[in-house]
């Protein structure tokens, strides 16, 4: 009888981790800032069709980076658990937090267990009266949940383009300061992005139970003045 293969669990993880942080880099990032208006979400995409920022629920966004189609089934996922949850308790019940150590769940179960992980970052956002009690969770490929303030950047370069958001970052902008900003610390000194080469949503503070709302069109080109 063979012997199965012997692999270390420190060295298996590791090449989990490393084939699924490659995986992701190769996609284009995105960022989420709260503002004074709300949580703006500025993804690179340049599809007019497949769409990496979407409604969750009422106050809820869901944003995912790496395979689409992967994180496209957490927010199909995601949807279905809050409208139960919604439907069987109260609306108020559903909550930012909750759905993220769902998917933290989901992801690392994933990560341990099967042969290959999951190549992708999401980012579950709430809004909320004021920047200062905003929620935004940031889940990783191993189901790591981060709870970020302020603003956080999901994707490839994300160190980097973090990095040229905090040297700009005020709580107090507008939704068209944070398209700006948004937009230029995604493109790099090397680069310049256009209406048309980003996917733009806010939560909105003042627009009610539905805060969703996307940016697009000559909506979006006039925030670029």
């Amino acid at each position: 009888m063979t012997m199965p293969f012997y692999v270390a669990p420190e060295q298996l993880m590791k090449d989990r981790a490393d084939y699924a942080r490659k995986g992701i880099a190769r996609g284009r990032a995105l960022t989420a800032l709260s503002v004074r208006d709300g949580i703006l979400i500025c993804a690179e995409n340049r599809s007019n069709t497949l769409r990496k920022v979407s409604e969750i629920y009422d106050r809820i966004a869901f944003a995912g980076v790496g395979r689409y189609n992967e994180f496209d089934q957490l927010r199909i996922a995601g949807v279905r658990h809050a409208d139960l949850k919604g439907y069987t308790y109260s609306r108020e019940d559903v909550e930012a937090r909750s759905l993220a150590n769902q998917y933290a769940q989901l992801l690392g179960q994933t990560f341990t267990h099967e042969m290959k992980p999951m190549e992708v970052e999401i980012l579950v956002a709430e809004v909320a009266s004021g920047p200062d009690h905003d929620q935004m969770f940031h889940v990783l490929y191993d189901g790591t949940v981060n709870d970020e303030a302020g603003y956080t950047v999901l994707g490839g370069e994300a160190d980097s383009i973090a990095e040229r958001l905090g040297q700009t970052y005020d709580p107090d902008w507008d939704v068209g300061d944070a398209v700006r900003a948004a937009a230029a610390a995604l493109s790099g000194p090397e680069r310049t992005l256009v209406a048309d080469d980003l996917e733009v949503a806010i939560l909105s503070r003042e627009t009610g139970r539905r805060a969703f709302k996307r940016i697009e069109g000559e909506d979006l080109a006039g925030l670029f003045g």
